[in-house]
């Protein structure tokens, strides 16, 4: 076997170790969401009690994103992600004992935000290695990873429906989940390369870049418009995940069975259209294809809040869902353009997305308390009209041009 063939097999490895830690990280995250009416019984705590209880969850996630870029910086990619599972796998048993042996919302809060710390590092950092192998391969796969990881949430939710049937504990659950984030990761890490993201001295021959000009990325005009557009279209998928049945039970007078089928339209067609996005996009190119998904969620939009029946609303929901496949996944991608600095700005962006699916929806709820939840979308569709009208930014740094027109890289 030649040396092109050995490096052909390892980054094929590498590729199938990263599609697996997607499906892993979507796996555990649908895993105790399909189980938060039984935590919440345990606990004998009311709604908005679990709603901060949640809130462990969020914090602990924007902890780990932020600290994400300084430990890939240092140590590496693979190293933040087997540090991020593994504390993920902490995390969750952490749950578990508070659903067994400690049954205290301290020790859930406690373990959510264990768990959102370790998955708010493995995301930056699996990102990261996903932007590498871009780079490696010349094509992008980055929607090909982001629909892996939905595939993932689909696994984990079915299990959870899986547990509740044959009436398996909330506890019991959550270790052989536990088991499988500690096992995949054992098997796993082998084959990704170490060192991806690691900063200790570029090919420049510059030093690794200090905390000030790490931070100093969130003030790059790119990466802002970048921020832009995760913002807007991570809004527009987040307020479906947790507004959706909602909108069509409330809005349209359906019952929770048939709003949970158009909430499931709306995850096929955005998984779907991840699926194949990686040929969509080296065929049109980014900034095509974000305008073209810009188009779709608005008019998707449009007829979800204007259409009076919900058969129409449901035409609307799949039109939704293809517009906001790619914003997440492509807006990380283009982050990850410049192989300097790539932990920080891929981190910078990811953070503006997960802000959107922290603060954007539960917003949106307070303003549809107030003006309904239908007519309340109209603010989720100024920010993908803001994320279309910024999309220049994901195109690749090489084809930016000067204003005389050369290209420069």
């Amino acid at each position: 076997m030649n040396k092109t063939e050995v490096e052909n097999r390892g980054l094929a490895r590498w590729r199938l170790a990263i599609y697996f830690i997607f499906l892993l990280c979507g796996m555990a995250s649908a895993s105790w969401i399909s189980r938060t009416p039984a935590i919440r019984d345990t606990l004998e705590v009311s709604t908005g009690q679990m709603g901060w209880i949640i809130f462990g969850l969020s914090a602990g996630s924007i902890l780990g994103l932020l600290s994400a870029s300084q430990m890939i910086a240092g140590k590496g990619g693979r190293f933040s992600m087997v540090v991020g599972l593994l504390v993920s796998g902490v995390g969750l048993a952490v749950v578990a004992s508070g659903n067994a042996l400690i049954i205290h919302p301290a020790v859930v809060f406690a373990g959510l935000a264990i768990f959102g710390f370790g998955f708010g590092l493995c995301d930056v950092a699996m990102n990261v290695e996903g932007t590498m192998i871009e780079k490696k391969l010349n094509k992008s796969l980055m929607t090909g990873f982001h629909a892996v990881f939905s595939l993932g949430t689909f696994i984990g939710a079915l299990a959870g429906w899986l547990a509740v049937k044959l009436h398996v504990s909330v506890s019991l659950h959550l270790l052989f989940v536990v088991f499988v984030l500690i096992g995949g990761t054992s098997l796993l890490y082998r084959l990704v390369p170490a060192g991806t993201g690691k900063e200790e001295k570029t090919l420049t021959g510059k030093k690794m870049l200090t905390a000030r000009e790490r931070l100093a990325v969130w003030r790059e005009p790119r990466t802002l418009l970048l921020g832009v557009i995760i913002l807007g279209m991570s809004f527009a998928e987040g307020s479906a995940n947790d507004w959706l049945p909602l909108i069509m039970v409330d809005g349209y007078g359906t019952t929770a069975t048939a709003g949970s089928f158009v909430y499931g339209l709306f995850v096929a067609a955005m998984t779907i259209f991840r699926a194949v996005g990686g040929k969509l996009l080296d065929a049109f190119g980014r900034v095509a294809i974000l305008r073209a998904s810009a188009v779709s969620a608005v008019a998707g939009l449009l007829i979800v809040m204007l259409s009076d029946h919900y058969l129409i609303a449901s035409i609307g929901v799949v039109l939704w869902g293809f517009g906001s496949a790619f914003g997440f996944p492509v807006a990380l991608s283009a982050a990850g353009d410049n192989p300097e600095g790539v932990a920080a700005r891929v981190g910078a962006v990811a953070t503006a997305g997960y802000m959107a699916f922290l603060v954007g929806p539960p917003t949106l709820g307070m303003l549809g308390e107030s003006i309904g939840l239908r007519q309340a979308l109209i603010f989720v569709l100024i920010g993908i009209v803001c994320a279309g009208m910024a999309s220049g930014a994901s195109r690749p740094v090489a084809e930016k041009r000067e204003p005389s027109g050369e290209r420069t890289v």
